[in-house]
């Protein structure tokens, strides 16, 4: 097991990868303790959960609302659950979400941790202390930054998702890597049929290097206010393709890179045998890197995103593998570009 610390100003968060999840009982507080998670997730791992009460919610991305949220303050009531409840997500990135989002407004707050059981959520949406939920069809516009006290991520439970889900994970990594670290995107190019196999050595290395980059600039700007911005490499777009298209996150992500990256060569930036490699990973990786879409449609989503400011977007652009750069690009310079590069 190999340990990681977040250290923010809403709190320390220790991530643990290759820690089972049956042994997530030494890492548990003495009072009491309250899961969340959901159908899938309890059908598959119920019986490796520490002793606890246990809330269930559904599943998928239609769940992730304030509607859900009012549930689980029910439920926590009814239990008479005060502020020495410690609740314990485990799940996806979709319950990691929600529960430290309850766990950050019930009472004013209380202690949380979570155990993603997803690709995606163990290199990503567990790690970095944000939390929220979907308002009006509009991705995490509520929402608080706030640190889990602790992140265990046992690979071996990503034996059971679909392929489908762990590409979506994968499309994190790949983020990871083309903003941060080119040696890093190297290893990915070499080791692809390891990854996708879930190869132990490999699989837990990955998690782990992608962990380092995430908290190693989550440490530099908790808040998103100039660093953290980098790691929306592909979601600006993303979002609004995923909203729009309806396609899954880490789909939609791999479309909003590949965008970004034909940009960045558009701009200059990015050398297009660069642009070559990171279309050739995904792809391996079992990522689509277009869509037929409307890019009209796009802009409107655009159009409400958190990070617009006035008519511009802060939007994350390469600089070569391994270097990103935030630049603020007009709404109307986006619209003309868009065609090309996602409906190709």
């Amino acid at each position: 097991m190999k340990r990681l610390e977040i250290v923010g100003q809403t709190g320390r968060s220790q991530i643990l990868v290759g820690e089972s999840l049956a042994g997530a009982e030494g890492f548990l507080p003495d009072s009491p303790v309250v899961v969340i998670t959901d159908e899938n997730v309890f059908r598959l791992y119920g019986a490796q959960f520490p002793a606890a009460r246990v809330i269930t919610i559904g599943a998928g991305e239609s769940i992730k609302t304030l509607e859900t949220v009012q549930t689980i303050y029910d439920r926590l009531i009814q239990m008479a659950a005060d502020r020495s409840v410690f609740l314990l997500g485990i799940g996806g990135g979709i319950v990691c979400d929600i529960t430290g989002f309850v766990a950050s407004t019930y009472l004013r707050g209380v202690r949380f941790g979570y155990i993603p059981t997803t690709l995606l959520a163990q290199v990503d949406a567990s790690v970095g202390g944000k939390t929220g939920v979907n308002f009006m069809g509009y991705k995490n516009m509520v929402g608080v930054f706030n640190q889990p006290e602790f992140v265990i991520c046992d690979p071996h439970v990503l034996t059971t998702l679909p392929e489908a889900e762990r590409a979506c994970g994968f499309a994190e990594i790949v983020k990871h890597a083309a903003i941060a670290d080119a040696d890093y995107f190297e290893l990915l190019e070499r080791s692809v049929d390891g990854a996708m196999a879930l190869a132990p050595d490999i699989i837990e290395r990955i998690i782990y290097d992608s962990v380092v980059i995430k908290s190693d600039i989550v440490n530099r700007d908790e808040k998103e206010r100039g660093e953290r911005r980098k790691l929306n490499f592909g979601h600006t777009l993303g979002h609004a393709i995923e909203k729009t298209a309806g396609v899954r996150h880490g789909e939609a992500v791999s479309i909003g890179m590949m965008a970004a990256a034909r940009l960045s060569a558009a701009r200059n930036l990015l050398d297009p045998e660069e642009v070559v490699r990171i279309e050739k990973l995904l792809t391996g990786l079992k990522l689509p890197t277009d869509l037929k879409v409307d890019a009209r449609s796009i802009i409107e989503a655009l159009g409400r995103d958190k990070k617009r400011q006035g008519d511009d977007l802060f939007f994350v652009l390469l600089a070569g593998i391994g270097n990103a750069v935030i630049e603020t690009i007009p709404l109307a310079t986006l619209e003309t570009v868009l065609t090309g590069s996602i409906q190709r």
